[in-house]
Parts: C-alpha cells; sequence; structure tokens
C-alpha cells in the first residue's frame, strides 16, 4: 500500500470527517466512497490546492455531503466534527493548528517533523494514543491515531521518540539505521554543547533499538 492508502486505513467509520491540509482530496474521497463516514469537510489555506480537491470530490459537493472552505487549520471546521485528519505537515504546524483552535473528538495525524514534539503535546492534554506507528513510502512516515480524551500511559523516552507501536515494527529498523548514520555526522561537526548533549541522547535511543 501506499501513502494514502495506509493513512485511509487508519480512518474510522464516523457521521462526520474533516480533512486540514487536504491537498488533492484523494484521503475525503476514500472517506465518502467506502462509506466511512457520513459528511465531510475539506479544507486547505490554499485556494488552488482546494481547486484540485474540489474537482476530485465535485460529485459529493454535489450531492450535499462534501463541503469545501478556504482557512487556516481548524479556523472553518466545525467544532463538533468526530474525526479529523491533518497529514503531510510538520509536528509544529500541528501543533499551532491544534493550539489556535482545538483538539478533535477523534483524530489521525501525519506529522512530515517533530513527530516527538505532537507527541508530548498530545499527551500532556490528556489525549489517548490508540495507534503510533511508521510506515515507508519512498521515506518514512509516522501516523499518530487518537482520541481527545482518555488518556494514555506515560510514556518512556524510547516510546516518545519512536511511537509506541513503531517500536515493535520491523520498518523502525531502517529507519534506525539511517537515522543513526545522520546524527553521528551531526554530532562529529557540532560545536555546540547542548546540541551535542541531545544527538548524543537520541544515538543512544537509535542504538538501543537496533541491538
Amino acid at each position: 500500500m501506499g501513502r494514502i492508502e495506509i493513512l485511509c486505513s487508519y480512518i474510522d467509520n464516523c457521521d462526520s470527517f474533516a480533512d486540514v491540509g487536504c491537498d488533492h482530496g484523494y484521503c475525503t474521497q476514500y472517506a465518502l466512497k467506502s462509506g466511512k463516514c457520513k459528511s465531510a469537510v475539506i479544507a486547505d489555506i490554499s485556494a488552488k490546492c482546494l481547486a484540485k480537491a474540489e474537482t476530485l470530490l465535485a460529485e459529493f459537493i454535489e450531492k450535499g455531503v462534501c463541503r469545501s472552505v478556504c482557512c487556516d487549520g481548524l479556523s472553518g471546521v466545525p467544532q463538533d466534527t468526530e474525526q479529523v485528519l491533518i497529514a503531510g505537515m510538520g509536528g509544529d504546524e500541528i501543533i499551532k493548528i491544534l493550539t489556535r483552535g482545538f483538539v478533535p473528538e477523534k483524530f489521525v495525524f501525519q506529522p512530515m517533523k517533530n513527530v516527538v514534539g505532537l507527541r508530548k503535546f498530545l499527551l500532556e492534554r490528556g489525549c489517548k494514543i490508540t495507534d503510533d506507528d511508521i510506515f515507508y513510502d519512498g521515506k518514512y512516515y509516522f501516523v499518530i491515531k487518537g482520541e481527545r480524551r482518555g488518556g494514555t500511559e506515560e510514556y518512556s523516552s524510547a516510546e516518545l521518540f519512536f511511537g509506541r507501536d513503531s517500536l515493535k515494527n520491523p520498518v523502525l529498523k531502517s529507519y534506525a539505521q539511517a537515522e543513526l548514520i545522520k546524527r553521528e555526522r551531526y554530532f562529529d561537526d557540532c560545536a555546540d554543547s547542548s546540541a551535542r548533549k541531545k544527538t548524543a541522547n537520541e544515538i543512544n535511543l537509535l542504538k538501543e533499538v537496533l541491538e
């Protein structure tokens, strides 16, 4: 399966669904065609990207089961939306979107950077993380699925860095090997003491995974 198909596999059956930063709208198309959701909102800050999704989802928009909103983050998404997907953005950007807007009742996040920061954010707010995994489709992707309420058992350092389910996924080994090489090179060239300390800790975690 490719990235889109894998992301769609994490979507639960729901009444209302929103794809924030929807780009072409493929995930929403899947959710509506498969009956995973009864209604959907596609949202993107880029009118150009949104137009592509509107073209793809024209039949659903005409039926009144899909609504298009050009907005920043969650600003145009109803707060009672049952499930929200945010994929392809940096973890910091997702955190900003959630802080300015709201943490959805159910969510699927696929951050491109700073997944650790996003995990910390969700855990500190008492979210229940149900899936925290890694997959490969030309590059490595982390995906976090969960709910606004319910809480999660405290994460270990390794779980926070890699994801609880990722630690049981064979894909993590190849990811760890590639990341170890990058961080060892960075450590050798880094002069900043705090950055070296942080990188040394990350190197140790990567080595633990590979043992």
